[in-house]
Parts: structure tokens; C-alpha cells; sequence
């Protein structure tokens, strides 16, 4: 009677008893083959709704993403979302180890949520080395109204995807890769799809058009292959107000590093004179220089651009002091990236330490790289499904690393490479990069906190320079050469979870492996169902569906 009352109650005020859901947002791609020449050369690119780059989605937090995706393609495809941490929903992630292929002429319909997350992110294909040829695309998650940002609203607001580029399709560089061959050096860059200069060496038309004295927000993605990359406008300063989905202390930069899979926001003041200005980009920590530029425009402007353009910095020192400068800003009210608390990451105490040393090595005459010792192998069953079936031990074993590298000159051994986690367990994971080339690594799923950088191999007494206070929370962390990087996290988000070197070269021959992340009960509180449009293949195809999580 109570609750009947209390119903007839808010009908009278207008009020309704059932919480509305958060807003939708949706989205059908198909995705197909084009003939693209961003650097003068045709090839084959992947397209996605005919675009190249393809579609930038512009969201809010907790938006529900639907992305109803196509495959015109004549191969398997599948897409991630780079940085989106996907709470409790490794099913949308987009990954082999976690979804089956969306086969040719198929299609399938990502659903997530952009749960608490503000900030640039991208996404693009994961199979093969499709992403060498297009089908990626900028994806923005804004505060809402009620969550306030540190700066004032942008006059408007630019994505800037930078990276390299190959004129090989995906699939020749696929075959040198599997004749245990190299990719090469890249053969250029792009801004945003473009080198910046036609056939004819004449300026592209302007990317971004700003009017005097208001100020912008350029979110560039360094969404390339294998290349650091440093980023300049010429002219004019940036100031730094986000990376990777949080927001930092917003110092000044005439220059930014930007490594593979990492994105930032910079605000820039229309302060100079009215003309045209360059973008560039420039490669870092290569013997080969190449560079991109893309125009931006001052309204009304007729003025060409300074044929002067900014130096690019030098030396991995400048970089890695500039990675200092980046703070944390504690005083933002927008959500931050773990919901106990662990911004107080300093103050917890660690359960366990891995430490992971990159390899490379040769496995039967061919090219491999490797983790730990072990090269990752994808399997034709996708590790969520074998593990939510129960026959994991049928696809995968668990932990054939250790938590410490093997000996120097181990042999490099070919499986998939499953680690197996603490749900809610605060771990230190720290990445050793014996090589005299860059590395950057993902996690998906997770954010992490960048306390640590040195050069040489990591120690116990290491712990000493960490940065125990204000690390940024970011998704993709940078090791340079010969150095190692230290990050925290919590691992509370239950799930199958890539750990990869986003040098796409690199993942490919093995440099990967994979968190599970499980709950102890099957519970709807710490992970969701399997959806009912799950796409289901190898060992799983015909077998009766598990029990739902309760």
C-alpha cells in the first residue's frame, strides 16, 4: 500500500518512478576498400563510409555508443576503441582475444558505454595489419553539463590524427612480415589523412580555420604505425589540457612528443598575426627525418605561411624531461578513472610486481618478437569465449611468464601468452626496453598511473624517483631506448584485457599478451553477460550457452 501511495505520489508530481536512461548514440558504418593517395601514390585503403580518415564520433559522458559496423571487406575485421575502458565489458573491446571476426559480408553492432571517462581517444581495426591502411577515426568523450571542465568552453574544437605512413597494401606488408622480413622505414607522414603538399609541391588547403583572439582545442593522436612523433604549430604556444582522458596542469609547450597510441588536447590562442600558419609534425628517435604539415587559417587571411618552419627538438633527454612536466590536476572535478579512490595511488600498498622486457629473437629462421620470453600466438577460439565456456584449458594455458624476465638470450617460445590477475588487486607493472629503438605500450580496458622513468635496467631502489603524487592517468606509456617506464593499477575491472606494443609491427609478431581479469563470483556486479548478439566461432560455435552471470 506504502509504495502504491508513494507512485500515486509522484504521478501527481509530474515525477516518474523509473530512472531515464542515459542518452544513445548511433552510428552504421560499412566498411570497404577505396583507392586513397595521401602521399601521391595510389593504393588500396580501408574506408569507412567512404571517408579516410573515417568518422570522428563526438560523445558525452555516459553516453550509450551503438555502432552498427559492415564488413564489405573480403577478409575478417574487427575494431577497438582506443583508450574507452569498456567497465565490466571486455565483450565490446574489439580485440582477437576477446571477440570472434566480423567475417565478410557480415556485420555485428558494438554497444558500450562511455562510463565516467572525459577526453581524446581513436579507434581502429586490430586485425592483421589492417590499421597500416586506414579505417581509423578520432572519437571524443565531453563532460557533461553538471561536471564542469578547468578551462573556459573553445571557440571550437579539432582532431588532429597524425602518424606514419606506408604506400604497401596491409597485406604485402603482411607477407614480409610472415617471411620474417621488416616493415622498412616509413614513407611518410599524414595530418589528418594528408602530407600537406600536392603532386606539385603546393599547399593542401587548410585543415582549420580560427578567428583572431579566440582560442582552440586541438586534440591530436599520434594513431601511426611505429614512429614518436613531435607536434608544433607554428608560431604559436599550446597549452596542455588533457591526455589520454585526464586532465593536467596546464603548463605551456612550443612543441609536443606524442608516442604511438597516446593523445592530448592543447588549447591555442588565435593571438599572431592574421594569416596562415603550419602544423607540423616531425619524426623522433629515427636516423630518417620526415615530416607533415597542414595549414591553418586565420579568417579572411590571404597571407601564405612562413616557409620557416619551427625546428623539431633533439635527443631523447629533451623528451623525457618534458614527460616530468606533466602533472596530474588534482583540482579538476571531472571523473576520475578509478572509483576507489586510487588517485591516492601513492598511499597503497602493492601486491605484486611484474616486470616485462621486451625481446626480439628468431623462431624457426623467421623474425618474432617477444614478452617475457614468450611470443603471443592469437588462437582461433577467442580467449574471453574459451574461458566464459569453460574449456580454456583446451585453447590456452595460464601463466606461462613469470613475474621476472628469463635469462638474457632465452629462447623465444610461440604460444598464447595469459596472465592471470587478482580481481582488485594494485599491482606494479614495470616495462624494460633492452633496444636502441622507442617502445610504447597499451593496456586495454585500464587506466594507469606513469609514476616512473630511468634510463638503464629497473631496481627496487628505483622506487625512490617515483612520482607518488600526480602522475597523469593515461591508457599508453612510452619506454625509451634502453630505459624503463613504471606505471600502478588497480586491476578491478573483470574482463580479458590486451597488454600490447603498439608499434603494430611489433604486435603483430608476437609483442602482446593478455590480463584476465576474474571476479570470484559470477555476478552481474562485477562483469556483464555475454550479449546475445556475441558473434561465436572456433570451439565455442555449437556449444549450449553458459549460465548468466546473476
Amino acid at each position: 500500500m506504502l509504495r502504491a501511495a508513494f507512485v500515486v505520489l509522484l504521478s501527481l508530481l509530474g515525477l516518474s518512478a523509473v530512472r531515464a536512461e542515459d542518452p544513445y548514440l548511433y552510428f552504421t558504418w560499412t566498411v570497404s576498400y577505396g583507392t586513397i593517395s595521401p602521399l601521391g601514390v595510389p593504393q588500396q585503403g580501408i574506408l569507412i563510409n567512404g571517408e579516410f580518415p573515417g568518422p570522428n564520433i563526438n560523445s558525452t559522458t555516459n553516453n550509450n555508443i551503438v555502432v552498427n559496423v559492415y564488413n564489405n571487406l573480403d577478409e575478417p575485421f574487427l575494431l577497438t576503441w582506443n583508450g574507452i575502458q569498456q567497465r565490466k565489458n571486455s565483450w565490446q573491446d574489439g580485440t582477437a582475444g576477446s571477440n570472434c571476426p566480423i567475417l565478410p559480408g557480415k556485420n555485428f553492432t558494438y554497444h558500450f558505454q562511455v562510463k565516467d571517462q572525459i577526453g581524446s581517444f581513436v579507434y581502429f581495426p586490430t586485425l592483421g595489419m589492417q590499421r597500416a591502411v586506414g579505417g581509423y577515426g578520432g572519437l571524443r568523450v565531453n563532460s557533461r553539463l553538471l561536471i564542469p571542465v578547468p578551462f573556459d568552453d573553445p571557440a571550437d574544437d579539432f582532431t588532429v590524427l597524425i602518424g606514419d605512413w606506408y604506400t604497401k597494401s596491409h597485406k604485402i606488408l603482411e607477407k614480409l612480415l610472415d617471411a620474417g622480413r621488416t616493415m622498412g622505414r616509413p614513407a611518410g607522414l599524414l595530418i589528418n589523412g594528408r602530407s600537406g603538399k600536392n603532386g606539385a609541391g603546393k599547399d593542401d588547403p587548410p585543415l582549420f580555420t580560427m578567428e583572431t583572439k579566440k582560442t582552440y582545442r586541438y586534440r591530436i593522436c599520434n594513431i601511426g604505425m611505429k614512429v614518436s612523433l613531435n607536434f608544433r604549430i607554428q608560431s604559436h604556444s599550446m597549452m596542455l589540457v588533457e591526455m589520454d582522458g585526464s586532465h593536467t596542469v596546464q603548463n605551456n609547450y612550443d612543441s609536443l612528443d606524442i608516442h604511438v597510441g597516446q593523445c592530448l588536447s592543447v588549447l591555442v590562442t588565435a593571438n599572431q598575426s592574421p594569416r596562415d600558419y603550419y602544423m607540423v609534425t616531425s619524426s623522433r628517435f629515427t636516423k630518417y627525418m620526415l615530416t607533415a604539415t597542414g595549414i591553418v587559417r586565420y579568417a579572411g587571411s590571404q597571407t601564405p605561411p612562413s616557409q620557416d618552419l619551427p625546428e623539431a627538438p633533439a635527443g631523447w633527454a629533451w623528451s623525457f624531461n618534458q614527460w616530468r612536466s606533466f602533472r596530474w590536476n588534482l583540482t579538476a572535478s571531472a571523473a576520475r578513472p578509478n572509483p576507489q579512490g586510487s588517485f591516492h595511488y601513492g598511499s597503497i600498498n602493492i601486491t605484486r610486481t611484474i616486470r616485462i622486457v621486451n625481446s626480439i629473437g628468431n623462431v624457426d629462421g623467421k623474425r618474432r618478437y617477444a614478452l617475457n620470453g614468450v611470443s603471443h600466438q592469437d588462437t582461433d577460439t577467442p580467449l574471453k569465449l574459451a574461458e566464459y565456456y569453460g574449456i580454456a584449458d583446451k585453447v590456452f594455458k595460464y601463466d606461462i611468464i613469470s613475474d621476472e624476465p628469463p635469462a638474457d638470450g632465452a629462447q623465444i617460445k610461440l604460444a598464447p601468452n595469459v596472465v592471470n590477475t587478482t580481481f582488485r588487486t594494485f599491482i606494479e607493472i614495470v616495462f624494460e626496453n633492452p633496444e636502441r629503438s622507442m617502445q610504447a605500450y597499451h593496456l586495454d580496458g585500464y587506466s594507469f598511473f606513469p609514476i616512473g622513468m630511468g634510463h638503464g635496467k629497473w631496481a627496487p631502489a628505483s622506487r625512490k624517483t617515483y612520482n607518488l603524487l600526480d602522475a597523469v592517468s593515461r591508457h599508453t606509456i612510452q619506454v625509451y631506448q634502453r630505459s624503463w617506464s613504471a606505471v600502478m593499477l588497480t586491476f578491478d575491472n573483470a574482463g580479458m584485457w590486451n597488454l600490447r606494443s603498439e608499434l603494430w609491427e611489433r604486435r603483430y609478431l608476437g609483442q602482446q599478451l593478455y590480463f584476465t581479469v576474474q571476479s570470484p563470483a559470477r555476478s552481474l556486479r562485477d562483469e556483464y553477460n555475454m550479449p546475445d548478439n556475441a558473434l561465436l566461432c572456433g570451439e565455442v560455435t555449437n556449444l549450449p550457452k553458459p549460465p548468466s552471470y546473476v
